[in-house]
């Protein structure tokens, strides 16, 4: 999993009758012993914490197919098993330079630049224009160009969004305002942070991030993907930002000092100071990982194109740089076995339950483990935008990182208010005696920080769960996000409960196989932020009255 995590327990979502659909089959066995296997075999240190590019990870794909294979899956990349990524890794170089009216800031004093694919140098001089928080979402309410004329311009940005908005649509819109500014015409972004970013993120991390290498994926066009579609994203602080706004009718303290105040959104409005960027090349190199993809066809041709996907990312960290204090036997394999091996065994089993004979879903199944979450998602995203079905998928299950040291009462389902599925998720639950918990710590933004995420981008509803914090579940889940997360500890000794984990898997397999067998595709609810905004021409579905005082945007 890609984030830090801390979970606990909400009420469960109500339902009223006649949103029922159609009862899925009762549940198959699920082994305890089959789960274990997998685990143990994904986290061996055979497979050196399976980094996507390397040996490891060719061999944690291997096993995949192999499972699949076995199970009478199809191959679903073209008549194969693997769909081939070819990445880009970037990592900056010289020391990249700020000048505004005259005075330079260099990389990581009062700037850090973001780390670009471009190889080639970048030596421009614009026009500023200050654009508020940088939102352009005026069906939602979000209009910070309004009025203004940024083509050709860098725009400078308060970092966040207006305090009052519920935090995954906050992360959501933090994540799409280079891509806001690249639509208006802008070719460059600065970031100053608001008061509270300021105390959220201490300035030494933002340059300590920058100087880390970056990956992204090769589209067929032999181009590597920039979502941004500016030519530089970079940060000030300090004598920097107050600069940008020198001589102009606010300065930067007027500007931050309004933003404080809750749900205030300061004007934007043309600043007087001009900008020359200047940063050298990126140094560059090339790696290919793979998705393994396989399909289970549905038994209802009238539902032949309408895929459910079932999700979850094969690859970790690897094997971690030598560190100041380390013996020579020290173990630096991050084996990933919780994170995310316990998501593939899940996925695993779940496509064995659905395969048996005579116990196929309706609707075709998607199984897909994919490359690369740990540098940024970059597997899932290039799965979602180079679709390798004619149909569409309809709904998404994503599998990651559930902690299964305890017997799990409750779990947490991100992403079950936006739509639909949110009651599927309940009942399925039930059926287990299971209880449905919500998002206690929203300012985490999970629901935007795992793989479903770049499919819930192309308007896919989606959901995800974790075990909750139920009896001993918050100090155990606490305790090895404290401890064992992204660690060489996170391995086949930790205290499993393997019981466990045949539970997750066959409540996974509930939910999957009620959204394959439903009358109804999934739907986001009309209220909901991600499905007004992404949901594009599918018809949406009114939240049922039980539900509605969770809100439209939550």
């Amino acid at each position: 999993m890609k984030s830090r995590i801390l979970l606990a327990g909400l009420g469960a979502l109500s339902l009223s009758s006649s949103a029922l659909a159609q009862a899925p089959a009762a549940a198959p066995d699920f082994s305890a012993e089959a789960f274990r296997a997998h685990v143990a075999f994904l986290a061996d240190d055979l497979l050196e914490g399976r980094e996507a590019g390397t040996r490891g990870y060719d061999l944690a794909a291997r096993y995949v197919a192999a499972q699949f294979a076995a199970l009478g899956l199809q191959p679903a990349a073209n008549g194969n098993w693997y769909q081939r990524v070819e990445f880009l890794r970037f990592t900056p170089t010289g020391t990249p330079q700020l000048t505004i009216g005259g005075r330079s800031f260099a990389q990581g004093e009062e700037v850090v630049f973001r780390a670009s694919p471009s190889t080639e140098a970048l030596a421009l001089d614009a026009g500023l224009v200050f654009a508020g928080y940088g939102i352009d979402a005026p069906p939602q309410g979000f209009d910070d160009y309004a009025g203004l004329d940024v083509r050709g311009k860098v725009v400078v940005i308060i970092a966040g969004s207006p305090n009052g908005t519920p935090s995954d649509v906050a992360a959501h819109l933090n994540s799409a305002k280079a891509r806001m500014a690249a639509a208006r015409g802008a070719i460059g972004m600065i970031v100053v942070r608001s008061r509270a970013e300021a105390e959220a993120t201490p300035w030494n991390r933002l340059v300590t991030g920058a100087r880390r290498p970056g990956t992204t994926w090769i589209g067929r066009d032999g181009q590597p993907f920039d979502g941004s579609g500016l030519r530089f994203t970079a940060y000030a602080d300090g004598a920097a930002a107050a600069a940008l706004f020198q001589g102009s009718r606010r300065s930067l303290d007027q500007v931050l000092n309004e933003a404080a105040r809750r749900g205030a959104r300061p004007r934007g409005f043309a600043l007087t100071r001009t900008a020359r960027v200047e940063r050298p090349a990126a140094e560059t190199s090339r790696f290919a990982s793979e998705n393994v993809v396989a399909l289970l066809p549905g038994t209802d041709p009238a539902l032949a194109d309408e895929y459910v996907l079932l999700m979850a990312h094969l690859d970790g960290l690897g094997v971690r740089e030598a560190e100041a204090g380390d013996t020579a036997n020290a173990d630096r394999i991050r084996n990933g076995a919780m994170d995310n091996a316990t998501g593939i065994a899940t996925l695993i089993e779940v496509a064995r339950a659905m395969s048996q004979p005579g116990n196929r879903p309706r609707r075709p199944v998607l199984i897909a483990a994919v490359t690369a979450e740990e540098k940024g998602l970059l597997g899932a995203e290039f799965l979602s935008r180079n679709p390798i079905v004619d149909g569409r998928i309809v709904g998404l299950v994503n599998l990651d990182m559930p902690v299964l040291t305890y017997d799990f009462q409750d779990v947490i389902a991100f992403g079950a208010e936006h739509s639909t599925l949110g009651p599927i998720v309940r009942r399925a639950a039930a059926r287990m005696n299971v209880v449905l918990a919500g998002d206690p710590l929203p300012q985490e933004s999970l629901f935007v920080r795992s793989d479903h995420y770049k499919f819930v981008l192309e308007g896919v509803p989606s959901v995800f769960l974790m075990t909750g914090f139920g009896g001993a579940g918050q100090e155990r889940f606490t305790s090895f996000l404290r401890t064992f997360y992204h660690s060489p500890e996170d391995d086949i000794a930790l205290p499993f409960n393997w019981a466990a984990g045949a539970k997750f898997a066959q409540l996974n397999y509930l939910i999957a196989r009620e959204i394959a067998d439903g009358a109804e595709a999934p739907r986001w609810y009309a209220d909901s932020f991600f499905g007004t905004t992404l949901a594009r021409d599918q018809q949406l579905a009114q939240r049922p009255a039980a539900t509605a005082d969770r809100g439209g945007t939550r």
